[in-house]
């Protein structure tokens, strides 16, 4: 299952999204903005998202939008389980070192600094990277026990 959440900076871009993903067969649940509201809050739409990213980490994603994709990822980044990666532009490895190295099961889009392809171009590879695990599952197996508060 992929998530999507957005403030009123991502909505348009969310919706592209949305449509992207169903038009290729994801299965998907928008969980807001449903409406443009210029005063909206981002946690309102990103907490729902992490937290249901955060049931099933291993399986679900989440993708999330705000102006920058900083403070949706800071929030995100809050709830035990999501590892959240931020992208606002440059190198398209960055999306995939987040999945290769990091495990992220959430990629934040800063919708202000990203064009409509390359904010799809990101979410597919963010989808398609595997994670390679190895070395790399040992470092975040200190993050777990970090936030399970053994370590």
């Amino acid at each position: 299952m992929i998530y999507l959440g957005s403030d009123h900076a991502g909505f348009a871009m969310k919706e592209e999204i949305r449509a992207y993903l169903a038009k290729h067969g994801f299965e998907v649940e928008d969980l807001g903005a449903f409406s443009l509201q210029e005063q909206d809050d981002y946690p309102d739409f990103i907490l729902p998202v992490a937290k249901r990213v955060a049931e099933e980490p291993a399986v679900h994603r989440g993708i999330i939008l705000g102006g920058s994709g900083q403070g949706e990822a800071i929030a995100a980044n809050k709830v035990k389980g999501v590892r959240a990666a931020c992208y606002y532009g440059g190198p398209e490895e960055i999306v995939e070192v987040a999945r290769t190295h990091n495990d992220a099961n959430v990629l934040s889009l800063g919708a202000r600094f990203l064009s409509s392809e390359e904010v799809l171009r990101a979410v597919r590879l963010f989808l398609d990277t595997p994670f390679e695990g190895e070395r790399h599952e040992r470092r975040l197996e200190k993050i777990r026990k970090f936030e399970e508060g053994s370590a």
